[in-house]
Formats: C-alpha cells, structure tokens, sequence
C-alpha cells in the first residue's frame, strides 16, 4: 500500500455547516405558514435547490435563491416584499455565522501532516468557503486548498494528479458517501466516510460493497489508526 495524500472535505467534516441550513430552512417555513405548510414546502424547496444546482451551484447563495424562488410559487407571486427581505437577511445571517470546529479535526491533521500531504478539497461558494477556512484557524495546515464546483472523479483525478502522486495513492476523507467517498473510488483512491448527525438529502447514497478501499469511521480521531492498520 502506497498512500502519499490525504483529502479532506470541509462542511461537516471539519467544521459544523448543515445545522445553519436547517435552523435557517425552519425560519423560512415560519415565513410561509400562511401559505404552505412546512412538509410540503420542504418538498418545494428541495425540487428547487435541485433544479438550480445547474444555475447557482452549491452554498448559501443557491439555497437563499431557491428559498426566495420558492416562496414566490407557493404564495402564487403574492409574497410581500418583507417576507424576500427577511429571506435575504436569512441568507446573510448564514454567510456571517462563526465557525465550529468539530472534535478531533485539529489534532488529526497535525498528526498526518508529518507523513503525507494534506489537501482540503471543498465545494460550494468561493467566497463563503475561504471565509470559513480563515475562520477556521486551520488553513496553515494544509499543503493545498482546492474550491470546486463539484465533487467527481474527474476532479479527484485532476486535483490529486496536481498536488500529489496521483489519486490511486491518496485517500478522501469526509461526510458524504456521494461526493467524497464514491467518486474518489472511482477515480482509484481510498474514500473514507465519518458520517455527520445532519447530511443534506441530495448527499444521501448507499455505501459501496465489498470494497477493500472504503471505510467508515465514528470520528475523525480514528483516522490515524486506519491509516496505521494500512500499512
């Protein structure tokens, strides 16, 4: 086994970031109630965060655009000019939150960085993404930062290719089965899973089988020991 890189995914996997979005998707169906109740409109905003991925990509702005499309349908155009303003404010509330560093992110990283390259591999918002890194306390520690669009093996391919010995000797790390542990074994890599109590619907996948470079961890501070059992 030759393993030179270790990736790790940002939201929920380093730092707290689904909890905002739903705290801020429970204020908007506040917003609505007199329109739609709050299981339907869940489905509504859903259809159209899946609808405008294409347009607006992943992060805030998306979901605050989607919100702001969706209250517009269910209130059949009626929606006040309040009601978007609070919905934008909403927005920005969550572009402003304080990060939180979740438990063992710290030290993990410090304890890898000896031995292998380690590289943050994040999508969503360019700006919203640097301001949580910087927030973070922990952008020092990484030998490269990538900001993509999407997460596929093409992109793992390219970003390990670039920063590293290739993706068949780097390992991702992170919260979602969908994109980052499924398209980076298939881009040849390792794809470890450190499952976070809240995932967004659209990063719900089922776990490959039979698999030997898959792996699912209780907490990120165990990651040294499967790295230490690989070799």
């Amino acid at each position: 086994m030759t393993l030179t890189a270790i990736g790790f995914d940002a939201d929920d996997t380093l730092w707290h970031n689904e909890r905002f979005f739903q705290h801020t998707q429970a204020h908007f169906a506040g917003l609505l109630r007199d329109h739609v109740d709050a299981a339907d409109l869940e489905t509504r905003l859903h259809a159209a965060e899946v609808r405008n991925l294409g347009l607006y990509g992943f992060g805030v702005k998306g979901f605050t655009l989607s919100m702001i499309e969706t209250a517009i349908e269910v209130s059949d155009g009626r929606i006040s000019a309040r009601v978007i303003a609070e919905i934008l404010e909403a927005g920005r509330e969550m572009l402003r939150h304080p990060v939180e560093i979740l438990p063992h992110a710290r030290e993990t990283i410090e304890a890898l960085a000896g031995d292998f390259r380690i590289i943050l591999v994040t999508k969503g918002d360019l700006l919203d993404q640097e301001r949580k890194l910087a927030a973070s306390g922990l952008g020092e520690l990484f030998d490269a930062v990538e900001i993509v669009s999407d997460k596929t093996p093409e992109v793992y391919h390219s970003v390990f290719r670039r920063h590293a010995s290739g993706a068949d000797q780097a390992m991702m790390v992170g919260n979602s089965l969908k994109s980052d542990v499924l398209p980076m074994i298939s881009a040849g890599g390792w794809g470890v899973h450190v499952p976070h109590d809240l995932t967004w619907g659209l990063e719900h996948a089922d776990p490959p089988q039979d698999c030997p470079r898959f792996a699912e961890l209780p907490h990120l501070g165990a990651l040294a020991g499967l790295i230490g059992g690989l070799r």
